[in-house]
């Protein structure tokens, strides 16, 4: 696989350059992505239980916030 391409553009002389991330850039993208992935998991694995604790109670997400309001 080949690296992701970093774009930079500069504002005042309008040049645009295009490359690979180096070795050192291409391994923090990784952990980045990863630590994204991580998080997002979180987040969904959050929303399922919060779905299905509302659908046990039998109300929606409006009507539970009424109740905790």
């Amino acid at each position: 696989m080949t690296n992701p391409i970093i774009h930079t553009h500069n504002c005042e002389t309008d040049e645009v350059t295009d490359r690979a991330m180096n070795a050192a850039e291409f391994k923090a993208y990784e952990a980045s992505e990863a630590a994204n992935a991580a998080e997002q998991a979180i987040i969904d694995a959050a929303a399922t239980q919060k779905a299905a604790l509302l659908a046990r109670l039998g109300i929606t997400a409006d009507e539970a916030k009424l109740l905790i309001g």
